[in-house]
């Protein structure tokens, strides 16, 4: 069936649907939260100063709008962007975009109303007390919690109002990505804040949102969705929804057990209100993935016969199910961990979260271990895709070289190591630790991904679509063709954001920034790694995508980069002035040399490691460059052996013309002697 007649406009009486539904859905996760937080003395009036049964309830409330809407709004863009088919003129499914408008602007409202709720709990007034509105002012802008639910309503607001315009499958995608980037300050800013794990404890609480969002908020746009869906592609879309609700199935029960494990602190306090709330919570996740199983062997293929109404009512089952989760979750929310961050006197435990390593040697520097959750998550995932194409062309028949493979495991050992092991370990106290782990990230792990050819093995192995939609194939096909791309893989481009970004971070506030938050310290790394995957495949890349520059031009530019690298080195080699002495100088490291000499050492640190993987890159570069002058010496033989060499003949005759002479016809009489 052709993808302009598989979907249809929003009708009446779908709209009294979907608003049925939703009074449904929140109505029991309230029902579900109030006596949930009643059960725990989570809505218990305070002892010393109470703001009021309004503000205690309307934390509860708000909290379960908010989940609900933002989960609605990032299932109902990301199904738009990876799912369904688009319509007439290619446009994408634009009762998506409708309902992820609605459900956006109750996510900003409900912010709203936890910043609100929030602060008069906080300082246990009403909020119609006088002078509230100019501390509400001050909270927004000064206190991380009334900051992060200012960006989360701000973000939440923008997106709505995008989606009630867009019509492109595009602008789905865009839209997904913001409202993901919404649910950041969430988990900045939750209960796995105050955990001694800082970093290990908001990465998995963040993985917890994400996970439950893509589920939920699929599993309800779907059913929302479904009668605008015709013919046979909801059961298709319907599959797709089943491989993201799997993942974000595993994304949530490893990082809830992960994140409960780090709050409880031992089985013993299950017992507790806190301890009781994540049972529940338990039970309800291994209810969702018995629901998960049914729908997988026996509701998709009803849904390929024709048979919609076993999916309709095993869907408002489980939204139920997934209805009365949020509901414990609002009351969890506000019941105290028994596990929370004990107050400690090491300073750097107090600054970074974690204790102060002793004295580096090379032992400590090979085994000290503190995992970073999101890179351990993100290895772990990219060596199952890549693992998983290697396997699909092998069955069937095709090969892969080994080598590339090798490339792939090493540069992703080095990257774990890089950011769990030794280097992140140190280079949260020291800067000359920081260098190692800057440098590594930008000159040795990404050569070895490029190397890998990770592009062209998806583009061998995922299946295309043929309805209209686009699957990850068709994103990564956008991706690499596209102009964006195009102008940052340019050399000197790509050379500016891998060099120069040493002076854009290390002298200006950014440096700050990624030391002291999380979120910085998680961008850096990712903007480290970005930046040389990009600079490693403008020179040495295999994969697809937008023409390279010459070999000649692109040596230039790593030649050049090479000495950039080493002015800014010896620049800080050479440095009398400490970067950031108020964070290393504050962290009671008590071994080592002092911080100027330390961030020397550090300069001398990352010319080193810097120089000699770009001297490698070099000799690849040559390498390649020989390898293409031979392939094309072997082509134009090939040519000439087929056409009798027609190009040479051409350019003879040519020459002839040029010099006013005719190119002489070959014969075979035997030449004449000149007459006496």
């Amino acid at each position: 069936m052709s993808s302009t007649t598989t979907i249809r406009p929003l009708a009446p009486a779908d709209l009294g649907r979907m608003a049925a539904v939703g009074t449904v859905l929140v109505a029991l996760a309230l029902g579900v939260g109030a006596a949930a937080a009643a059960g725990s003395g989570a809505v218990a009036p305070s002892i010393l100063q109470d703001a009021g049964p309004l503000v205690r309830w309307g934390l509860i409330l708000a909290r379960v709008l908010a989940d609900i809407a933002g989960s609605i709004t990032v299932g109902v863009l990301l199904l738009t962007a990876f799912a369904l088919p688009v319509g007439k003129q290619g446009q994408a499914h634009r009762p998506a975009f409708l309902i992820a408008a609605a459900a956006s602007t109750i996510w900003a409202l409900a912010a709203i109303a936890l910043l609100v709720f929030n602060l008069a709990d906080v300082l246990g007034s009403p909020v119609d007390s006088p002078g509230f509105g100019s501390q509400l002012v001050a909270y927004t802008r000064d206190i991380d919690l009334g900051r992060g639910l200012g960006l989360t309503a701000a973000g939440a607001a923008v997106v709505g109002l995008l989606a009630a315009g867009a019509v492109k499958t595009t602008s789905a995608a865009w839209l997904a990505a913001g409202s993901l980037a919404c649910l950041v300050p969430t988990a900045l800013n939750g209960h796995a804040s105050s955990s001694s794990d800082h970093q290990t404890a908001v990465t998995s609480l963040g993985l917890h949102l994400i996970g439950a969002s893509v589920w939920v908020g699929g599993l309800a746009a779907l059913l929302l969705l479904a009668p605008t869906i015709k013919g046979t592609v909801l059961a298709a879309t319907a599959q797709r929804y089943s491989t993201f609700a799997l993942w974000a199935f595993i994304a949530v029960g490893v990082s809830g057990l992960i994140n409960s494990w780090l709050r409880i602190g031992s089985l013993g306090n299950l017992g507790n209100s806190y301890g009781l709330l994540l049972l529940g919570k338990t039970v309800a996740l291994v209810l969702l993935g018995l629901f998960g199983y049914r729908h997988r062997v026996a509701t998709l293929p009803d849904l390929e016969a024709g048979r919609r109404g076993a999916f309709t009512r095993l869907a408002v089952v489980e939204l139920g199910v997934m209805a009365m989760a949020f509901g414990l979750a609002s009351a969890l929310s506000r019941t105290p961990p028994p596990n929370e961050g004990e107050r400690t006197t090491d300073l750097a435990q107090a600054v970074t979260g974690y204790p102060m390593p002793p004295a580096p040697n090379l032992t400590r520097w090979l085994t000290s271990w503190q995992p970073d959750l999101m890179w351990v998550v993100i290895a772990a995932v990219a060596l199952y895709a890549y693992a998983t194409g290697v396997i699909r062309l092998h069955r069937r028949g095709d090969s892969w070289p080994v080598g590339r493979t090798v490339a792939l495991v090493g540069g992703l050992v080095f990257l774990i190591y890089t950011t769990c092991g030794g280097p992140a370990v140190y280079g949260r106290v020291t800067f000359s630790g920081h260098m190692v782990m800057h440098m590594m990230l930008t000159m040795i792990v990404p050569p070895l991904l490029v190397l890998a050819a990770p592009v062209t093995l998806a583009l061998r192995t995922l299946p295309v679509r043929k309805d209209g939609s686009r699957g990850p194939r068709e994103w990564l096909l956008i991706v690499t063709e596209s102009r964006y791309l195009r102008v940052l893989s340019f050399p000197p481009v790509a050379a500016t954001l891998f060099a120069g970004s040493l002076v854009a971070f290390y002298y200006t506030d950014l440096f700050e920034l990624a030391l002291t938050t999380h979120t910085g310290h998680e961008l850096m790394d990712v903007h480290f790694l970005f930046s040389g995957y990009l600079f490693a495949w403008t020179m040495i890349g295999v994969d697809p995508g937008p023409k390279r520059m010459g070999f000649p031009f692109r040596l230039i530019v790593l030649l050049a980069t090479m000495a950039f690298h080493a002015f800014f080195f010896l620049a800080v080699m050479s440095g009398e002035t400490v970067l950031q002495p108020d964070f290393f100088g504050n962290l009671g490291r008590t071994w080592g040399p002092g911080l100027l000499e330390n961030q020397q050492a550090g300069g001398g640190i990352g010319w080193g490691i810097g120089e000699f993987p770009t001297l490698l890159i070099a000799i690849a570069l040559m390498v390649q460059w020989s390898r293409s002058s031979d392939r094309e010496a072997r082509r134009y033989d090939r040519q000439a052996d087929r056409d009798g060499d027609a190009e040479l003949e051409a350019y003879n005759q040519m020459l002839s013309k040029l010099s006013g002479k005719k190119n002489p016809t070959p014969t075979n009489e035997p030449e004449k002697p000149a007459a006496s």
